[in-house]
This record gives C-alpha cells, sequence and structure tokens, in this order.
C-alpha cells in the first residue's frame, strides 16, 4: 500500500535517502530499493514493523514525541528536518500559531534595499515569488524568462543551467527551502499550483520534491554566469522579516577588490 499522508510520505522519503552504512548495518543479501527497509527503521527506532507500517501508510495518526524523536535520530535528521517531523505528526498545533503570510513589502524595506547600491537585493514570499528587487538585483538578472519566481527560473528556464554554475545544487537548495516554508503553515493555493505546475513541466523538480528535503536557505555562495560580465561570486545572506510573516530579504554581495564587484558595477552602470 502506498504511504498516505504528509507524514507517511516524509518518512517514506527520508528511509529510502538513509543509507545502511549511516545506520552501522552491513549489506545482507540482494536489495530492490534504496535505503532501509520498513523492518531496519522500526527496529533501530524501539518500534514494531506492524506499528511503523501503520506511521507510512497513514494508518497511525499520533506518535508519541519519544517515538518521532527516534525516528529523526534513525532517519539522521537535522534540526531543520527533525521539526519538520513533528510538525507533520501534530499539524493543528502548529497551524493553529502560523500566521498568515504576506505578499505585500513594506516601505522601510523597499527603502532599505534602495540604498544597496552594490548589493544585489531581493525580497520573496514563501512561494519564492520576487516581490521587490533593487538596480543591482534588476540589472544582474535582466529580462531572464520566469525571473518572476526563483523555483520557475530554475526549473523551467533552460537557460539558468548556464546562469546558476552549480545548478543542481541551487535547484535541490531551493526546492527544499519551499518545502521548509511550506511545513510551517504557509499553504495556499497558489503555492499548491506552482508545486502542481512545477511537477507537471519539470522531471527534475519532481524528482527532488519527492526527496523531501527540508532547509530554509540562510547563508551559502551564490556561484553565477552572466552572459555579458561572465562569473560572478555572491556572498549570500537571506533575512527574514519580522514585521510580514513569510518574507524574506535575499542578499548577495561580493568580495571588495574581486572580479564579481567589478562585474556588478558593470553591469549597474549599464542598466543606469
Amino acid at each position: 500500500m502506498e504511504p498516505r499522508g504528509p507524514l507517511g510520505e516524509f518518512l517514506r522519503a527520508r528511509r529510502q535517502a538513509t543509507s545502511l552504512g549511516q545506520v552501522g548495518l552491513t549489506t545482507t543479501g540482494r536489495r530492490r530499493t534504496p535505503g532501509l527497509r520498513r523492518e531496519e527503521v522500526a527496529l533501530l527506532a524501539g518500534v514494531s514493523t506492524d506499528y511503523y507500517i501503520r506511521l507510512e501508510q497513514g494508518r497511525e495518526r499520533r506518535p508519541s514525541d519519544q517515538v518521532l524523536h527516534a525516528l529523526a535520530q534513525v532517519l539522521q535528521l537535522d534540526d531543520e528536518a527533525s521539526a519538520h517531523l513533528y510538525r507533520l505528526a501534530h499539524p493543528s498545533s502548529y497551524d493553529l500559531q502560523a500566521s498568515r503570510p504576506s505578499d505585500e513589502v513594506g516601505a522601510n524595506i523597499l527603502r532599505l534595499i534602495g540604498r544597496w547600491d552594490d548589493v544585489v537585493a531581493f525580497v520573496v514570499n514563501h512561494r519564492l515569488d520576487v516581490l521587490s528587487r533593487n538596480v543591482a538585483a534588476t540589472a544582474l538578472y535582466g529580462a531572464m524568462e520566469h525571473r518572476e519566481n526563483l523555483l520557475r527560473l530554475v526549473f523551467l528556464n533552460p537557460d539558468s543551467r548556464a546562469f546558476y554554475r552549480n545548478w543542481e545544487e541551487d535547484a535541490i537548495s531551493k526546492v527544499a527551502h519551499a518545502r521548509a516554508v511550506a511545513s510551517l503553515g504557509h499553504r495556499d493555493r497558489a503555492t499548491h499550483e506552482l508545486v502542481g505546475e512545477l511537477s507537471l513541466k519539470s522531471e527534475d523538480f519532481r524528482s527532488m520534491w519527492a526527496r523531501h528535503d527540508v532547509r530554509v536557505e540562510a547563508r551559502q555562495n551564490i556561484y553565477l554566469h552572466h552572459p555579458e560580465v561572465g562569473d560572478v561570486i555572491l556572498l549570500h545572506e537571506t533575512l527574514s522579516v519580522d514585521s510580514a510573516p513569510g518574507l524574506r530579504v535575499f542578499t548577495g554581495q561580493t568580495e571588495p577588490g574581486s572580479s564579481s564587484e567589478a562585474a556588478i558595477a558593470n553591469l549597474v552602470d549599464r542598466y543606469q
């Protein structure tokens, strides 16, 4: 029987992504499926195989915190993925606490990013729609198709594979980010439609979404290749906006004196 419900789907995906070596087991015989078997997860978590199967199938909906903690350890979940597991197991508690996501960018945020002449900055919502961008961001992304949404840009624009030098890493990161913010209670019809659209149009998105990776983008370097000015490295930070739930400010700085700094300055001069 196929897993039913978000909790069962998550457990199945993470079980299949966890190797025997990660949990200290050795291979015995031929294995038809990747990752751990259900009985292996059950044994390591200290629950019966039947109970764990009911969890994956959606027939057991009230696992204790002790069971969830044990499963998080077996499946090698980090803090974000563990929190996601708890939210899936107790959705009503978190849905009551979730604030309605905002799509409105306040004047203070607009003024702030507008003053960052040498920083690539734009504001995204929980769906990774780009709601506002400063001059540097506008110049960098130019007229790229689907630039209004970072997920569509990555998966539906063929040019993104050249633009993002580490395309697969960036794509996985953005999908994991979308999974993470969706688990915080930011669920709406537009998000559902976006996931459906990308699942229909992109095999890569379907594969990455099925992994159930959970990670909010925070800090990492972004490696880009712009067709006019060449390679650009951005030192990336994503900042949350406390006054507007669900909004985040993407910032990308360059190293002082670097070729990337010169490239961004060149693009801004051309745009202005």
